[in-house]
């Protein structure tokens, strides 16, 4: 393989993972269907039970779910629909998001500290500890250290 076809093998494989993620955020992002997401991860779903319970027609219920499962995040078995692997955790992540988003102005403090005063990564990592409770954001704010 020449190096011109290993390169455009990469870029088409960098393209798909971009194609999927665009698609998994797009079938998530609109208020009704992250509702819906999420109750199926948390109960599973009966068709005649999510739509009552989303308040949508019949139409934006079913265009809905074949965007879940069009981005493979929901796949349906005995009439229920439920989350594939890859539906795990991507509700996991937004469950993240979702804490990181409770937590906006604690992590915008953190950052005016970054940009204006220029701690020392330890004093850095002090102010994290003393304002961060939840262990996983803490986890990525402490590995992921700014340059």
């Amino acid at each position: 393989m020449s190096g011109s076809e290993y390169q455009r093998n990469v870029l088409s494989a960098t393209e798909k993972q971009e194609g999927l993620l665009a698609n998994t955020l797009k079938a998530i992002a609109d208020d009704k269907s992250l509702v819906l997401f999420n109750t199926i991860a948390i109960e599973g779903g009966d068709s005649d039970i999510l739509v009552s319970r989303l308040g949508v027609t019949r139409k934006q219920y079913y265009t809905r779910i074949s965007a879940l499962s069009k981005a493979g995040l929901i796949s349906r078995k005995n009439r229920r629909y439920h989350l594939t692997s890859f539906g795990k955790i991507v509700y996991d992540a937004q469950l993240t998001i979702g804490r990181a988003a409770n937590t906006f102005w604690k992590l915008k403090a953190i950052d005016s500290f970054d940009t204006e005063h220029k701690l020392p990564v330890d004093e850095r990592d002090k102010i994290i500890n003393a304002l961060i409770d939840n262990q996983d954001i803490k986890k990525i704010l402490l590995i992921m250290k700014e340059e």
